[in-house]
């Protein structure tokens, strides 16, 4: 098929070369001239593990390209993804902006029967819009459909090629063949693809994230609770997890969750609510969980140091809001430089993949954070580690290397990764989520 992108983002620009990956002649567009001439050298521009591989194959095979032109999108194109940003406002609503006026500005292009995709996480209604303001400006057939991304980030490529359900809201026979039938190289092992209306496919991604930071917060909450009575919080995850009906996935507790997706859409399905009259409480005491969540892990520090740490150094491990990304969005780690630098701390950090990114967007505002090129030269003259994303590398600690570079011996391990017997018995204080 082909196929028009439009927004090279996380979502776009994985979409984009995954499809051409299967065959389909892809078009991707972004109004960003700087970014498109480094995408069309095979520069993905974001860390995405298997994408730069992707990229360059399906640029040197001539099966994806990239422009700055909508008209060429449009035109050149059987079925058009708006892959555009919807970040959050300030009262939790959704910014519909950059994805009405692209939607706008397309219609003039359309020269014969489109499928013109949101891709984007949007709020229920939203095709509904869009289709009302494309229909204003042309007599054209076209159809809208939502078919919502459910891509993790680290593995998003892998989640794209091989996806757990790809669902279609429409409720046009000739817009579901089409997008069925796109999707069906990606389903030759079983059928994956589920199909519903507009609406109903809208508030279905909403309502995934939301439930994940569901399980994510209430582990949070009852690791904390685990903390004050003495239990273990890692038995009560398996013993759990080992119940069918739970499962054991997003039941680790930690510092917050970050990222694009599960902050801004917790509060677009509260604001979507909001706007429809109905209490949806249990949303709003997960955001709360989340923001205080972030403050644990600064509150044991300031325990340890009885409530002095003007000019201790923190050494920071992991910026990104997860492991095997650099995105730094709603990251819990800004949050803990940001307290610990208020409070007269000084901060070492490292991160993999993200320290550049840290650099770019955060330098001026985080002008005393001391970054280095890896994990151990950032512990020297520490007063303790914090842990904050798991990254890999950092799992298996070099005991009597730390003990030479750190002032003193303590980690506190905002994701649990470490087993604070092993800790303790070798010389160090242990602050975990829960102990």
């Amino acid at each position: 098929m082909k196929l028009g992108i439009i927004g090279t983002g996380y979502v776009g620009l994985v979409s984009g070369v995954c499809f051409a990956e299967n065959g389909n002649n892809v078009l991707c567009m972004d109004v960003d001239a700087k970014k498109v001439e480094r995408l069309k050298k095979g520069d993905p521009v974001i860390y995405e593990p298997g994408l730069e591989e992707l990229l360059e194959k399906n640029i040197q095979e001539g099966r994806v390209e990239f422009t700055t032109n909508l008209k060429d999108v449009v035109q050149k194109n059987d079925v058009i993804f708006l892959c555009l940003p919807t970040p959050p406002l300030e009262d939790g609503s959704v910014d519909l902006s950059r994805v009405l006026q692209v939607a706008g500005n397309m219609a003039k292009y359309i020269n014969g029967y489109k499928v013109i995709v949101s891709k984007s996480t949007v709020p229920v209604g939203t095709c509904d819009k869009i289709r009302k303001l494309i229909a204003s400006k042309t007599r054209r057939k076209f159809d809208v459909v939502s078919n919502p991304e459910f891509l993790k980030e680290g593995a998003a490529v892998t989640d794209f090629m091989s996806p757990d359900r790809v669902i279609v809201g429409t409720k046009s026979k000739k817009a579901s063949d089409i997008m069925r039938e796109l999707y069906s190289s990606f389903m030759r092992v079983s059928e994956r693809f589920i199909l519903m209306d507009e609406r109903s496919s809208e508030l279905t991604k909403y309502a995934a994230n939301s439930m994940l930071a569901l399980r994510i917060s209430f582990m949070n909450e009852l690791a904390n609770l685990s903390g004050i009575v003495k239990a273990d919080i890692a038995m009560i995850r398996q013993g759990m997890g080992s119940d069918p009906r739970i499962g054991s996935s997003f039941l680790f507790p930690g510092v917050g969750y970050g990222g694009s997706c599960f902050p801004k859409d917790v509060k677009g399905l509260l604001n979507t609510s909001i706007e429809h009259g109905y209490d949806f409480r249990i949303l709003k005491t997960i955001d709360e969980i989340n923001d205080r969540q972030k403050q644990i892990i600064v509150d044991k520090i300031l325990k340890h140091f009885k409530n002095d740490i003007k000019g201790k150094v923190f050494t920071v491990w992991g910026l990104s809001y997860k492991p095997r990304t650099d995105d730094l969005r709603e990251a819990p780690a800004l949050t803990i430089i940001e307290k610990l630098l208020a409070l007269g701390a000084k901060v070492q950090a490292f991160d993999p993949v993200s320290n550049d990114n840290f650099k770019m967007l955060y330098g001026k505002v985080f002008k005393n954070v001391k970054l280095y090129k890896d994990n151990y030269s950032a512990l020297k003259n520490s007063d303790g580690l914090v842990l904050v994303t798991e990254w890999n590398e950092f799992r298996k600690l070099d005991i009597d290397r730390m003990k030479k570079l750190m002032n003193q011996n303590v980690i506190f391990d905002g994701r649990n990764i470490y087993n604070p017997k092993f800790v303790k018995a070798n010389g160090f204080k242990y602050y975990g989520i829960g102990y």
